[in-house]
C-alpha cells in the first residue's frame, strides 16, 4: 500500500507553499502536488516580476478593502499578518523593504528572490514535491483521502485545496479546485475574471494612449449600483481603458457586466472638480487671456489630446473662444468635464484576468481553521475561496496568511 502522507497540498502557488512550510513545521508528512513543471508560475509574475508581497495596512484597514467578505480573514490575519510575512521572509533570507511607505516588495525588486529561497525551505523541511502531475479524482474511504493521477494514487489524512482561480489559464489555472470542492458537497459561488483591463463602446479615446489620468474618478452610472466608486490613476487603450483603478474596479463591473451587457461608467478626469469649479476655472482662464480659444483653456486641465476629445464629444471647435460657444454646448461641455460618460462593453474574460472574484462559498468554511465545514480534514486557501482584493499585495497577504492557517490542520 501506499504511504499515508499527514497532509496533501494540491497547488503550488503562494497559498500552497506556505500551507506546506506551516505544515511542515508542525512535524506533519507533507506532499505537495503541483500539475505545471514548476512551483510558483503565478507568483513569478506578480507585480511584473517585482513581487508586491503584501502591504503596511492595518488588519482592520486591511480587511476593509475586502469588502463584506473581509470579516472572514480576522483569524488567519491575526496568526500570520504582514509584519509575520516580513519576519519569515527575513528568516529565510529575503529583505522586504516598503520605499513608498505602503507597498511591500523584495528589496532587490525581483520575484527570482522569493522563489529560491521558498524552495530551500521546502527542501529544510522534507517536503516532497511532485510536478506535473494532475490529479483527477479526490475520494475520502475511512478517514483517509484518495488522490488519483494518471499512474498513481497518493494516500493522506488530509487535503488542502490551494488550486488558485481561474486567471491566467497559461499559469495553470483551471478551476479543478472547484471541480473537487463540488464534488464534496460544497457550493462554489458564480466566478467572473477580475483585475484586468476593460473595453468600452467609446474608441475616440484612443488618441489619448500617451496619457495617463492621476486620480480620476469613477462611478457606475446605475442607480442599483450607485455607491461603486474608485479613485485611482486611468490609462486609454486601443480597446478601452487601463491603469491601476481599472485593475482595481474590473472587481466591481465584470459581475454587473455578466447580468446587463453593458455597463455605464462616469468619470471625472480633474481631480473631482464638479460644474461650479469648471466654471470658475474657465472664468478665470479668460479673464487671464480673453483671447485664449478653449481649446487652451481645457490645455490648462488636461492633457491636450483628452481636451481634444472632449470637444469632440460636445461638437465644439476647438478654436472657438468660450464665448463664441453656443449656451447649450456650453452646458454640455461643462457636464462633460465634470462626469465624461463611457460605457464598458466587455474584457478579454480569464486569460489575462490577475484574480478570480468568486470561489468556494465561505458559509461552509470554518475560518478560524480554514477547514471545510462539510468534510473533515479538507481545508482550502488562497484565491479558490470567495474572496478577492485590490492590486497593491492584498490577494498574496491573504493567501500566504490562509495557508499557513490551513497548514496547522486539526489532526
Amino acid at each position: 500500500m501506499n504511504k499515508i502522507f499527514d497532509v496533501i497540498v494540491l497547488g503550488g502557488g503562494p497559498a500552497g507553499i506556505l500551507a506546506s512550510i506551516s505544515a511542515a513545521k508542525e512535524n506533519k508528512k507533507v506532499l505537495l502536488i503541483e500539475k505545471l513543471n514548476n512551483i510558483a508560475a503565478k507568483l513569478k509574475a506578480t507585480g511584473g516580476g517585482k513581487c508586491n508581497l503584501t502591504n503596511t495596512l492595518s488588519t482592520e484597514e486591511f480587511m476593509a478593502k475586502f469588502g463584506k467578505n473581509g470579516r472572514f480573514m480576522s483569524e488567519a490575519l491575526n496568526n500570520f499578518n504582514a509584519d509575520d510575512l516580513r519576519k519569515f521572509f527575513n528568516s529565510i533570507g529575503v529583505e522586504t523593504i516598503a520605499r513608498d511607505g505602503f507597498r511591500v516588495f523584495p528589496i532587490n525588486h525581483s520575484s527570482s528572490i522569493i522563489l529560491s529561497s521558498l524552495n530551500d525551505e521546502l527542501k529544510r523541511l522534507n517536503v516532497e514535491i511532485k510536478t506535473a502531475v494532475h490529479i483527477n479524482e479526490i475520494n475520502k474511504d475511512n478517514e483517509v483521502f484518495y488522490l488519483k493521477s494518471e499512474n498513481e494514487t497518493y494516500n493522506s489524512n488530509n487535503v488542502i485545496l490551494a488550486t488558485g482561480g481561474l486567471g491566467y489559464p497559461v499559469l495553470g489555472a483551471t478551476g479543478d479546485g472547484y471541480t473537487y470542492a463540488k464534488n464534496f458537497g460544497h457550493k462554489v459561488t458564480d466566478t467572473h475574471p477580475a483585475m484586468m483591463p476593460l473595453f468600452t463602446k467609446e474608441k475616440n479615446f484612443a488618441a489619448c494612449k500617451a496619457d495617463t489620468i492621476a486620480k480620476a474618478i469613477l462611478k457606475v452610472d446605475i442607480p442599483k449600483y450607485k455607491k461603486l466608486k474608485l479613485t485611482g490613476d486611468l490609462i486609454f487603450t486601443k480597446e478601452g481603458l487601463r491603469g491601476p483603478v481599472i485593475l482595481d474596479f474590473a472587481r466591481e463591473i465584470t459581475p454587473i457586466l455578466a447580468k446587463y451587457n453593458e455597463v455605464p461608467l462616469l468619470i471625472n478626469f480633474l481631480k473631482g472638480k464638479n460644474e461650479e469649479d469648471i466654471y470658475k476655472h474657465i472664468k478665470n482662464q479668460i479673464s487671464k487671456n480673453p483671447e485664449a480659444n478653449i481649446l487652451q483653456i481645457l490645455e490648462t486641465l488636461l492633457a491636450s489630446s483628452v481636451a481634444n476629445q472632449i470637444l469632440n464629444i460636445c461638437d465644439i471647435e476647438p478654436n472657438l473662444r468660450f464665448k463664441q460657444i453656443e449656451g447649450i454646448k456650453r452646458e454640455k461641455l461643462v457636464k462633460t468635464l465634470a462626469w465624461t460618460p463611457f460605457t464598458i462593453t466587455g474584457h478579454d474574460g480569464f486569460r489575462n484576468a490577475m484574480i478570480t472574484r468568486g470561489g468556494v462559498d465561505l458559509k461552509q468554511i470554518d475560518p478560524k481553521t480554514m477547514q471545510s465545514k462539510l468534510i473533515d480534514g479538507l481545508y482550502f486557501c488562497g484565491e479558490i475561496v470567495n474572496i478577492d482584493g485590490p492590486c497593491g499585495g492584498y490577494n498574496l497577504q491573504w493567501s500566504f496568511s490562509s495557508g499557513f492557517l490551513a497548514g496547522k490542520l486539526r489532526k
